[in-house]
C-alpha cells in the first residue's frame, strides 16, 4: 500500500454565543485542520490538527505533503521521524508539530482500516470498553452573572450524568475565582469531581496563594496555573500544593515533556494527540509518564476526528494504581457547541451519563460525513 495524496480541509462554524476564558480570546468561530490520507488501495484515513487551521494547512502543504506521498503507511513511526528531522532546524514544538500529529492520526487510521481493527487494538489493546468523561465547559460568557452562569452550567452538566467537571478560573479577581468556584462546589455537592482550569493566567506566588484557598473545596486538580514554559515554576506550585497540579496541553514531542516528567514537575500531563505529535508520540510521552508515577489524562478539543482519536489512545493506557483502587485515565468532553464535534461523524461520539463506549470500528472507529465536511469546509 502507497499513499497517493494527502489532503487538508479546513473547516469552520460559527459560535452562536460567544465565550471567553482567562486568555482573553473572545470564540466567535470554531475552525479544524481535518487532514485526509489517501492510498492506492482505495483506503483513506482522516487526522486532525489543533491550533490555527490554515497556518497547519500551510505547513503540511509545503513542509510534509511531498514526503508522505509514495510511503506505506504502515511505517508510521518512520514517516513520523522523517517529518520531524525535516522541520527539526526551525521546528521543534508548536504548530509543525501540530501539522505532524494530523498526519501520523491519519496513517493510523489507515492502518486499522487495512486489517481492521480499531487502533486501540494496534497499540496494545483495550484496558477499558467505556471511559468516564468528564465535562469541560464554565467558560466566562455573561460578566455580569460569572458566579450564577456558573452554578447553572455545572448543575446542568450533573443532571446529565457527568460525574466530573472542569471550570474556568483566571477571572483577574482571585476573590471572585474562590467565590465562583465555591459556588460550584456547594451546587453540585461533594460527590462530583471538580477541576479548575487558569489556562496558565498566574504567577506562581499567585497560583501557590489561590490553589491553597482552593484545597478546602477539593479540587481534583489545578489546571495550568502558570506559564507552560516556566518548568521551575511548575515544580514550585506543585511541591507548595496539596492537591494535584495538571499541566502539558502546550508541550509537543517526548522531549518537551521529558523533563517536565522526570522532574514531576506536574501531578497529570495532558498531552493532546492532535498536537502532541500524534498518536505515535503520545504513546511514548505516556509510557515515560507511567515510568515517573505521573499520570496521564489527556487534553482535547476541536472536532469529531480528534475525539475519536484521543478516545482510542485513552482505551489503551493502564490504569495508575494508587493502592488498591485503579485509576482509569478520563476523557476530556468539551461541552461548548460545535457542529465539528457532534455531526461531522455519521455516527458521533456521544456521552451517556457521563459515560463513552470505546468504538470497535476499524480505525479511529468513526466514519466521515462528507456532506458535513462540505457544509462547513472554507479552504
Amino acid at each position: 500500500m502507497k499513499v497517493t495524496d494527502v489532503i487538508c480541509h479546513v473547516l469552520q462554524s460559527k459560535v452562536e454565543q460567544p465565550f471567553t476564558s482567562a486568555r482573553g480570546w473572545l470564540y466567535t468561530t470554531r475552525a479544524s485542520c481535518i487532514v485526509e490520507v489517501r492510498t492506492d488501495e482505495g483506503i483513506t484515513g482522516w487526522g486532525e490538527c489543533y491550533g490555527p487551521a490554515m497556518v497547519n494547512k500551510t505547513i503540511i502543504e509545503t513542509q510534509y505533503r511531498a514526503r508522505v506521498i509514495g510511503r506505506d503507511p504502515f511505517d508510521v513511526e518512520v514517516v513520523w521521524e522523517d517529518l520531524y528531522n525535516r522541520i527539526k532546524d526551525y521546528g521543534l514544538t508548536g504548530m509543525t508539530i501540530a501539522a505532524l500529529s494530523g498526519i501520523d492520526i491519519a496513517l493510523w487510521d489507515i492502518i486499522g482500516r487495512a486489517v481492521r481493527k480499531p487502533v486501540h487494538k494496534l497499540i496494545g489493546g483495550a484496558h477499558r470498553t467505556e471511559v468516564q468523561a468528564y465535562a469541560t465547559g464554565l467558560y466566562f460568557i455573561d460578566m455580569d452573572r460569572l458566579v450564577e452562569e456558573a452554578v447553572e452550567e455545572a448543575v446542568e452538566y450533573a443532571e446529565q450524568g457527568f460525574r466530573a467537571i472542569k471550570m474556568k478560573i483566571g477571572l483577574g479577581d482571585p476573590k471572585l475565582d474562590l467565590r465562583r468556584v465555591k459556588a460550584v462546589r456547594e451546587a453540585i455537592g461533594p460527590d462530583i469531581k471538580l477541576a479548575v482550569d487558569s489556562n496558565h493566567c498566574f504567577t506562581v506566588p499567585q497560583a501557590i496563594r489561590l490553589g491553597r484557598a482552593m484545597e478546602e473545596h477539593d479540587i481534583l486538580w489545578f489546571e495550568e496555573p502558570i506559564s507552560p514554559e516556566d518548568h521551575d515554576g511548575y515544580v514550585e506550585v506543585t511541591r507548595a500544593l496539596d492537591m494535584a497540579v495538571a499541566g502539558g496541553e502546550n508541550d509537543f514531542t517526548r522531549w518537551g515533556f521529558r523533563d517536565v516528567i522526570a522532574r514531576k514537575a506536574m501531578d497529570i500531563v495532558q498531552p493532546d494527540v492532535c498536537a502532541a505529535g500524534g498518536i505515535s508520540e503520545c504513546r511514548k510521552i505516556a509510557a515515560m509518564a507511567s515510568a515517573h508515577g505521573v499520570e496521564c489524562v489527556p487534553h482535547a478539543w476541536g472536532s469529531a476526528i480528534g475525539l475519536a482519536a484521543t478516545v482510542q489512545f485513552i482505551a489503551a493506557l493502564p490504569d495508575m494504581p494508587p493502592a488498591f483502587r485503579p485509576m482509569p485515565p478520563m476523557l476530556e468532553f468539551e461541552q461548548t457547541p460545535n457542529p465539528l464535534r457532534d455531526h461531522l461523524a455519521r455516527e458521533p461520539i456521544v456521552q451517556r451519563n457521563g459515560i463513552v463506549r470505546v468504538p470497535e470500528a476499524p480505525g479511529l472507529g468513526i466514519e466521515v460525513d462528507m456532506a458535513i465536511l462540505e457544509q462547513y469546509k472554507v479552504a
